[in-house]
């Protein structure tokens, strides 16, 4: 055999490989940024996480390495640790995680209270009930929430009340400019007025008793949709039973099915 035929058939070989390897490789994720340490955390506080499969861990893992590097974490009078940053960033990934590459670019920094705070951002005085905030005004881009709820909302033992979420949703449903209840990114215009339908009906069975969705829901449009939001990752089964056809439009909108496992996301 001739040293040219070698060639070509070696060439063809190494061809054939390369073009397997590009067919059949899986895209890889880059979470060198990850502290391995914090695995544990996610593994022990957060459900959602350990639902996922290996490839679908680690790009959650991605997702909140970017989140750090983007978004300021910051203690006013109390101490944060891991645990805290972590479960802040998992409440911005989870929203999202129908949306692989998506993330938020409408907030700098979060800062964290010990306690409940005020209007004003005061954590001592009167009128001091609200847990989570999404900053207008001199606060814009800014969200403040409560220590005590960020954690209890991951507790799994605990209500279906995830400030965290409850607070991102909120965030996601001002990237359209409005925060109203309707995130536009995600429904197209045909579909606005069946989820405002859905909104508004669910609304009066909450004001009627004959809901499952905790009565700060029935607040108004931009309350329902994060309320109900909280519901849907924390106690999806719940939801699905009691209120199908919005359970199956935040299907729609998140591209995620948590009742069938958390962490189940939906290809387009």
């Amino acid at each position: 055999m001739s040293t040219t035929s070698i060639f070509l058939i070696f060439t063809f070989i190494v061809l054939g490989a390369l073009g397997l390897y590009f067919i059949f490789r899986k895209e890889s994720f880059d979470n060198s940024n990850f502290d391995e340490r914090w695995r544990d955390i996610l593994l022990n506080e957060v459900e959602f996480y350990e639902n996922l499969i290996p490839s679908e861990r680690i790009r959650f893992e991605v997702d909140v390495s970017k989140f750090f590097a983007k978004v300021r974490i910051t203690g006013v009078d109390t101490i944060i640790y891991d645990k805290d940053r972590l479960l802040v960033a998992c409440s911005a990934v989870i929203p999202l995680f129908g949306y692989p590459g998506s993330s938020f670019d409408n907030i700098s920094e979060v800062l964290i209270y010990k306690g409940t705070f005020n209007h004003d951002y005061e954590t001592k005085g009167k009128d001091r009930n609200i847990l989570g905030m999404v900053g207008d005004g001199v606060m814009n881009r800014h969200m403040i929430i409560s220590q005590i709820a960020l954690v209890n909302g991951y507790n799994r033992e605990h209500s279906a009340h995830n400030t965290g979420i409850h607070e991102f949703v909120h965030l996601l449903d001002k990237a359209d400019g409005d925060t109203d209840g309707v995130p536009k990114f995600v429904l197209q215009s045909k579909d606005v007025q069946p989820w405002l339908e859905v909104v508004n009906g669910e609304i009066e069975n909450i004001l009627a008793g004959e809901s499952v969705i905790r009565p700060y829901g029935a607040t108004n449009e931009a309350e329902f949709f994060s309320v109900a939001s909280e519901h849907f990752f924390t106690k999806p089964k719940i939801l699905r039973e009691n209120h199908p056809e919005l359970y199956s439009k935040l299907i729609k909108i998140y591209h995620q099915n948590p009742a069938e496992g958390l962490g189940n996301v939906l290809g387009d």
